[in-house]
């Protein structure tokens, strides 16, 4: 007994050391990935402050009070809000804008996927762990509220969208910032009216090269990350703490909020814009959030806790110190961070520097591939080519459209701004936004999904509201100099999302009034000449109920449909990820005699769309493990979807991918393949098909003689080929429409169709098996 405690106890300690270890390498590996924007910040945050609005003065009470709000700011957005309140808020694991809007989305049914099914609720990933507490009253009106009125849910994915899109706005303006500010170093080496002739082509050529390089991926130098971010925190808290010592040992004092109340009692409305500059700090303190998916929140915790915010807070002392004893000021730059510096290690600290600017902005620019790809799984943009780069990573993706235009608009806020204090402004504004919406969708969160009182949500939004809400006064107040540009491409990227999700859902509802009935289908006999063809008919769809239209309008014009008929819908859910035994539902439509299925693909908005030839075999193998569960001709036990979900009354059921029921029903071509218990060696006529194809259908349970019979007949068409009936939609607006709705539909969004990738993009459709079936949709 004492051998088997104390093997339990030694096995516990194991799986103790592991975890850890785990933990540890995954917070070495944020370093590189989360807190490359976070930790370049000091490159530029007391120079875009002291840019204009206030001066370094001998009393030293600005560059004090400047140091109390960047340590204050640290302290509260980063490490109280993000790392010890937000980072809580996970939706099974992801982070971000939208893992909150998903989060609300579930627990409050206000999400904006039309064909969202009852099912999909079902979903393991679906629900988090239940809240030990009940739903406060409030709550409850809250949640009856946001249910009932289609303006508040709208105004909740507005709001989403905004902070997407200022994400997607911080992609353009953080690696301009960066790297330029990581460039202007040779400033030092030459004279002032050459040096800005040598930096912008600099700067510009490293950001051609960085987007240049993105297809490869990050997986093949993203190891050389973390020792980088490691290397250039280590460097300026090295230099910081040699500053302190030997300038001003006394600087800690600085860190009191008293002197913040002096800083703003000399400066005045000076010191108010200035704020703008000392919010930089916090750049890149949403990814903490936004990668979350990548890593735990308890190795984000310690790799922000124990060396990123002490390393930071250390180099911004540094450089107050060497500012306080230095108050003659040549020009702009004896405010900036390179002045601090040893002038014997400039040159290694500036090649450094371009390093960890190089690996900052490559986070971000990932991080905007990411939020794309989100919006557009929820039907928020229009579809793009996504390129997996790696096979082993999650997450890694590279959007050739997006990363172009990404390029384009960097080299033109560089070009056209060439100085930090205008880009700061810009990426300020954008970072404080986002920050914004996370502190009004966290506060509902807070209430609708962890069901804690109102009075702690109000709590949350006045005191962290509060301190973002002066940084964007203190942002929005430089329009002019600089914060336009996030503004303005906000508000075209909104543009364009609002136009293609306004045009999806119109074509969608089109799709559902239109939609014909089961019994339709059902009374197509020989008496009216149609005609039952060899082979698999795949109905490409969107609706999760009943025939589209596309299909009967295809029937009327050519009366003909394959032997087996399956209406595939490829659609999205709102969790990040669904199981791969989780991914199919399949069902009949009608008696089983008609050998007419419905199949339904769903995919978190992270999860990768499957792009290979796997699929097809993927699904043939769900519709044969679906007929193999059947009972009696009935529908086998598992999840039923009707009533208010499908007025067809269709039953469906959950059935995995292949490799989830590996004891299920196999797919086999040619000879190779295991010997056993096998379906169809008898043929039904001798034609020559293209390849043979088998099932493999294990001993027990046993299948009856009817549902061996439908197997054969699902393996004959298998055999015969797949035709993909794709349907082409031409979207307009329908007469009497108003001048607005003509311009968003005809204009708009057929412009954003036409220019996208097709909905079938990511099933890799062979073209000669493909017959696309045109039809004007007027909405």
């Amino acid at each position: 007994m004492d051998l088997e405690i104390g093997f339990h106890q030694n096995h516990q300690k194991v799986r103790w050391k592991q975890s850890w270890r785990t933990v540890l390498a995954l917070a070495y590996q944020s370093l590189g990935v989360v807190y490359g924007d976070l930790s370049t910040s000091p490159l530029y945050v007391f120079k875009s402050t002291f840019a204009e609005d206030i001066e370094h003065s001998e009393t030293n009470e600005e560059i004090f009070g400047a140091l109390s709000f960047i340590f204050w700011t640290l302290t509260l957005v980063p490490l109280l809000k993000y790392v010890f309140i937000v980072l809580k808020a996970d939706d099974n694991g992801e982070g971000g804008t939208f893992a909150l809007y998903s989060l609300l989305c579930r627990h409050a049914r206000v999400s904006s996927l039309p064909n969202c099914q009852l099912a999909d609720e079902e979903l393991s990933s679906y629900r988090k762990e239940i809240p030990k507490l009940a739903l406060t009253s409030f709550g409850s009106r809250l949640k009856s509220v946001l249910e009932k009125y289609r303006v508040l849910q709208r105004f909740l994915l507005v709001l989403a969208l905004v902070g997407a899109c200022m994400v997607i706005g911080d992609g353009v303006l953080t690696p301009a910032l960066s790297v330029f500010s990581a460039v202007s170093g040779v400033e030092l080496a030459m004279a002032k009216e050459h040096h800005k002739y040598v930096e912008v082509p600099v700067a510009c050529l490293i950001l051609i090269a960085l987007f240049a390089l993105q297809h490869y991926g990050t997986h093949r130098v993203g190891h050389l990350f973390a020792p980088v971010v490691i290397l250039w925190l280590l460097c300026i808290s090295s230099i910081g703490l040699y500053n302190i010592i030997h300038w001003n040992p006394h600087i800690y004092k600085a860190l009191s909020p008293v002197h913040m109340y002096k800083f703003i009692k000399k400066t005045q409305s000076r010191g108010w814009k200035s704020l703008g500059g000392i919010l930089l700090c916090i750049t890149g303190s949403e990814a903490m959030f936004a990668d979350l998916g990548h890593f735990s929140q308890l190795s984000i915790q310690i790799a922000f806790t124990s060396f990123v915010y002490p390393s930071l807070i250390l180099a911004y002392m540094g450089q107050a110190a060497y500012l306080s004893q230095h108050h003659v000021i040549e020009n702009d730059y004896q405010i900036g961070f390179y002045i601090s510096v040893p002038k014997n290690l400039r040159v290694p600290v500036l090649l450094i520097a371009v390093l960890a600017a190089v690996v900052g902005s490559q986070a971000i620019i990932t991080g905007t591939f990411s939020i794309i790809k989100q919006c557009s799984s929820l039907g928020c943009f229009p579809r793009v080519k996504i390129v997996h780069t790696s096979s082993k990573f999650h997450g890694q993706i590279y959007i050739p459209e997006i990363n172009w235009i990404l390029m384009m608009l960097c080299l033109a806020v560089t070009i056209g701004f060439r100085d930090t204090k205008r880009m700061g402004n810009a990426s300020g504004l954008a970072v404080i936004t986002v920050m914004l919406v996370t502190t009004c969708l966290m506060s509902l969160v807070i209430v609708l999904c962890w069901h804690q009182s109102v009075f702690l949500a109000i709590g949350f939004v006045v005191f962290f509201g509060t301190i973002e809400a002066m940084f964007f006064s203190a942002s929005v107040i430089k329009f002019l100099e600089g914060a336009w540009v996030p503004i303005a491409l906000s508000l075209i990227f909104m543009l364009v999302m609002y136009v293609w999700h306004y045009g999806t859902i119109k074509k969608y509802e089109f799709d559902v009034q239109n939609k014909v009935s089961v019994d339709w289908l059902l009374s197509l006999g020989p008496t009216l000449g149609i005609v039952r063809v060899r082979g698999i008919g795949l109905v490409h769809t969107e609706l999760v109920s009943g025939i589209p239209a596309i299909f009967s309008h295809f029937v009327t014009n050519l009366p003909a449909f394959h032997q087996v008929l399956i209406f595939l819908c490829v659609k999205s859910v709102p969790v990040p990820h669904v199981g791969h035994e989780e991914r199919f539902l399949v069902g009949h439509i009608g008696p089983r005699e008609h050998r007419v299925y419905r199949c339904i693909v769903r995919y978190g908005y992270r999860d990768i769309h499957k792009d290979d030839v796997e699929f097809e075999k993927d699904f043939v193998c769900s519709v044969a493990e679906f007929i193999r569960k059947q009972k009696d001709g009935t529908a086998p036990d598992g999840l039923s979807v009707n009533g208010e979900l499908c007025s067809d009354e269709e039953a469906m059921t959950v059935v995995g991918t292949p490799s989830t029921h590996l004891e299920g029903v196999q797919l086999r071509m040619g000879q190779d393949g295991p010997s056993g218990p096998e379906v169809q060696e008898i043929r039904a006529s001798p034609v020559n098909h293209k390849k043979r194809v088998r099932f493999v259908v294990p001993d027990s349970p046993k299948i009856d003689d009817d549902s061996r019979a439908e197997l054969r007949d699902l393996m004959e068409a298998r055999e015969s080929g797949v035709a993909y009936i794709l349907g082409h939609a031409y979207v307009q607006a329908k007469q009497g429409s108003g001048l607005v709705k003509r311009m968003v539909i005809n204009l708009g969004y057929e412009f954003l169709r036409r220019n996208s990738r097709p909905s079938t993009d990511s099933l890799t459709v062979p073209h000669a098996s493909t017959l696309e079936v045109g039809m004007v949709y007027h909405v």
